[in-house]
Order: structure tokens, then sequence, then C-alpha cells
């Protein structure tokens, strides 16, 4: 395993179409390029949550 100086965080949830995407794209907006941020779901959903793709283009 190799080190990285850059952080990298995972958020999960079952169908990854709401909760982990608005956290991964609060922490991508956040950290401006700092950390290294995925999402991923045990049961992904086909579409992301539409009510998530509006709040999220609002933080921009």
């Amino acid at each position: 395993m190799s080190e990285s100086s850059t952080p990298s965080v995972l958020f999960v949830c079952v169908h990854n179409a709401g909760r982990s995407q608005m956290g991964a794209a609060f922490l991508a907006h956040l950290g401006q390029g700092r950390v290294e941020v995925r999402s991923a779901g045990s049961a992904p959903a086909e579409t992301v949550n539409p009510a998530v793709v509006d709040e999220s283009a609002a933080t921009n």
C-alpha cells in the first residue's frame, strides 16, 4: 500500500442516489481539490435523485 498526502473520503449509502452524492458534492466543493472524494452504493440506483441534483446546483 502506498502513502498519499491527499486525504481520500468515500461516502456510501444503499442507492448512491441521495445522501452519499450530496455528501460527496459538499466535500468536493469545500475541499477545493485538496481531498479525493468518491461515493458508492451497495445497490446503486439507475439515476441520482432529482432533488439532490437541484440542491447541488445551488451550491456552485
